[in-house]
């Protein structure tokens, strides 16, 4: 299941949600509506199960626009893109759909919240972070420090302090890693992966660094270089056991989500909708979903001849190994 977003550009300001904001498509800060959109891919088929609008607070602040735009009571506080995701995946839980892994980039990897709430739920993910992202070694151990005067301290703090991913992975080993075969040749860059407690617990005063967070859950810690020079980092909660060719696996899964966004406005006109209300977008964005997912069922047809042992799996199938779908 890959969480992302998309961008649909716009002018005026009276379609609901459309406001100055960062248009993914365009790569710079534009006029638009922006999608959360949910994907269910197996392998290289994506099938788009969910496409809700984000509401700026310049929406959510004006109760008469909202009203004008038919936007439901219940939706009308604001609500960040990580907590639409995190409701749109248990609209998708209680719908029957099942998956492995849920996958997302910086964009929402950033945000404690939205990862902790994946792991409450039980799900297994793989999200981008920033460089700077602050974890802890896994071995990190919480004291109880001596007060050199005063009362003694009540809480506990770790016995080191956290550093940034980037910080973390200097010292690591990197090995070039092989996930899938492009258009012309296989994909590869070099990784790197260590087990880390990432610091988005509760907030504690530490020594004299102020208010620092606590080492929260174990996770993987995965670094990439790429031959353009890029770097990227990654959290994930697979098993500890999974290997570094199934982090890379796991992570770099997500692109196929693009390929969805892409065919939808290109090939069945997402962006073509000219109307202005709240329940008019959805049910055009609905529509635009359906004819994607039809499309991909005569396609994949086509392309198996109908083979029951080649046939991709369903959103229905129950969940397997997170590592194993990549």
């Amino acid at each position: 299941m890959i969480i992302d977003d998309t961008a649909l550009p716009k002018k005026g300001h009276h379609s609901v949600g459309v406001a100055p904001q960062y248009a993914s498509a365009l790569g710079k800060n534009a006029n638009c509506q922006t999608l959360v959109s949910l994907t269910l891919a197996s392998r290289e088929v994506p099938i788009m199960v969910g496409l809700r609008l984000f509401l700026p607070e310049s929406w959510t602040s004006d109760a008469a626009r909202l009203e004008r735009a038919g936007v439901p009571e219940e939706l009308r506080s604001y609500r960040t893109k990580p907590e639409i995701a995190l409701a749109e995946i248990d609209r998708v839980r209680a719908a029957g759909v099942r998956f492995g892994c849920v996958l997302a980039d910086a964009g929402y990897g950033l945000s404690g919240p939205f990862r902790q709430g994946l792991s409450e739920r039980g799900l297994a993910w793989a999200v981008g972070i920033p460089f700077k992202q602050k974890v802890y070694p896994a071995n990190v151990t919480m004291i109880f420090p001596v007060a050199g005067r005063g009362r003694p301290r009540k809480n506990a703090i770790p016995d080191i302090i956290s550093v940034s991913a980037q910080t973390m992975l200097e010292t690591a080993a990197w090995c070039k890693v092989s996930w899938r075969r492009g258009t012309k040749a296989k994909l590869s860059a070099r990784f790197a992966a260590v087990r880390v407690r990432v610091a988005d617990g509760p907030p504690q005063r530490i020594h004299d660094m102020g208010a620092q967070h606590l080492p929260g859950e174990e996770v993987w810690l995965v670094g990439e270089h790429r031959s353009t020079g890029e770097r990227k980092y990654y959290l994930t909660n697979l098993p500890v056991e999974t290997t570094i060719k199934q982090l890379a696996g796991t992570i770099k899964a997500r692109w196929v989500c693009e390929q969805a966004h892409q065919q939808l406005k290109e090939e069945l006109g997402l962006d073509h909708f000219e109307g202005r209300s709240w329940k008019g977008l959805h049910r055009h964005a609905l529509m635009s979903m359906i004819a994607l997912a039809f499309l991909q069922s005569l396609r994949l047809k086509q392309a198996k001849g109908g083979k029951k042992d080649r046939r991709p799996a369903t959103a229905t199938q129950p969940a397997q190994n997170p590592a194993s779908h990549h």
